[in-house]
């Protein structure tokens, strides 16, 4: 199994890392791994219990959608693109339309509503899997797309951004600039992960009936992203925050009031929902903490220190420009850890100034790639799943195309 070999992969290079370190005289290095090792496993049990609250609230609202027929209206709407995509989920079925919230969700930037949703998606894709161990083609496309998310506005890295601007004394800053680069990086990492998931999978989604459409929204895309990139910091982030948060509340009242109308008991639908989501949570809490804990352990041991090293020296043997390189760890980690790679991204922010080429990459980076690992994990564990297959190769297979579609915009438009 993949997860399985990279999980020990990951625990074991620490190890072998710390002893290297021991041997030269860091006599403190094991206390580092143990408290990185608490640290995580800590971490990723708060995670869960913050999770539980929104998996009740979000799969209490797919209840009511479900018991009003609201979800599978979606579906029907959808259904055209969704039977290219998930040939093995029937028109109508529940998950199609849990899996177009959920997409809507991550395309708002609205993380916390994405995950809930996706997670229900699952379940409902789950019921359709003949091998309940093993994962089935759907579910593996599913949750490429998720892992190569794609995101119009990334709000949070826009608000940092701006916040990191202002302790450094740039007072017209216009935080927004990455928008553009950051949606069509993201666009490219989808389309790789979708084409790479079609080919192993022998779908036609090669033909131009496909690509012409998926090509033509992201040309509407960049257009709306480029419109909003040329205004004033402080109104984009304000209508992407008014974009993310209407969208998300007008899904809650369109299923509460929708419900109501259809005379469906949106109270009694909410509470069975909500029970289903504190189960999923709790279900969910032993995947986190094992790739939480190892790849703490990863970077608490300087393997990720040492990994960049190499890269530099390579990078500068073979005579390239290596101005890319101090953002180039916020790609790296984000596909471990997206809270890591967060804290990377405001280093370089912080070390190398906002308005910065390094740091418009790392923003670049930071808004437009996925944390694979945790999305594998998270996803394939609330349902059981042991075997993810292709899953893991096409997903990391996006998050290369992804991390080179950003470094290669940025020298577009800032060198």
């Amino acid at each position: 199994m993949a997860l399985n070999r990279v999980w020990v992969g990951l625990i074991v290079a620490a190890f072998a890392a710390a002893f290297w370190r021991l041997l030269h005289g860091d006599l403190a290095v094991f206390q580092t791994l143990l408290n990185a090792l608490f640290d995580a496993a800590r971490s990723g049990f708060e995670i869960s219990l913050g999770l539980a609250g929104l998996m009740a609230l979000w799969l209490g609202l797919m209840r009511v959608g479900e018991a009003a027929g609201m979800v599978a209206l979606l579906a029907r709407w959808a259904s055209p693109l969704l039977r290219r995509l998930f040939p093995s989920v029937p028109d109508g079925h529940p998950a199609q339309g849990a899996m177009m919230l959920n997409l809507s969700a991550n395309l708002l930037g609205l993380d916390n509503a994405a995950t809930p949703l996706g997670l229900q998606a699952m379940r409902e894709l789950q019921a359709l899997n003949p091998r309940p161990d093993e994962a089935s083609d759907a579910q593996i496309m599913f949750v490429v797309l998720n892992s190569a998310g794609l995101t119009l506005i990334p709000t949070s890295v826009i608000a940092i951004r701006q916040s990191v601007a202002l302790k450094q004394g740039l007072l017209h800053f216009n935080a927004a600039d990455i928008l553009l680069p950051t949606v069509l990086a993201t666009l490219a990492a989808l389309l790789a992960g979708v084409l790479a998931v079609a080919w192993v999978q022998r779908l036609p989604l090669w033909r131009w009936r496909f690509l012409g459409p998926v090509l033509l929204l992201g040309g509407v895309l960049a257009a709306a992203v480029a419109g909003l990139a040329s205004l004033p910091a402080a109104l984009a982030s304000e209508i992407a925050g008014a974009v993310g948060a209407g969208g998300i509340l007008s899904v809650v009242l369109g299923f509460l009031v929708y419900g109501s109308w259809r005379r469906v008991n949106v109270y009694d639908a909410f509470i069975e929902g909500a029970r289903q989501g504190f189960e999923v949570a709790v279900k969910i809490i032993p995947y986190l903490i094992a790739i939480l804990v190892a790849v703490g352990l990863f970077r608490a041991a300087g393997c990720m220190d040492a990994l960049m090293g190499a890269l530099t020296r390579g990078v500068s043997a073979l005579g390239l420009d290596t101005a890319f390189l101090p953002a180039l760890p916020v790609g790296l980690m984000k596909v471990l850890s997206g809270a890591g790679a967060r804290g990377l991204m405001i280093d370089v922010l912080q070390v190398q100034g906002v308005d910065s080429f390094a740091g418009r990459l790392a923003a670049i980076i930071q808004g437009s790639t996925e944390t694979t690992f945790y999305v594998l994990a998270v996803y394939f564990g609330s349902v059981g799943l042991r075997n993810p297959r292709h899953a893991l190769w096409c997903a990391l297979w996006a998050d290369a195309v992804g991390l080179v579609a950003a470094v290669g915009l940025a020298y577009a438009l800032w060198r």
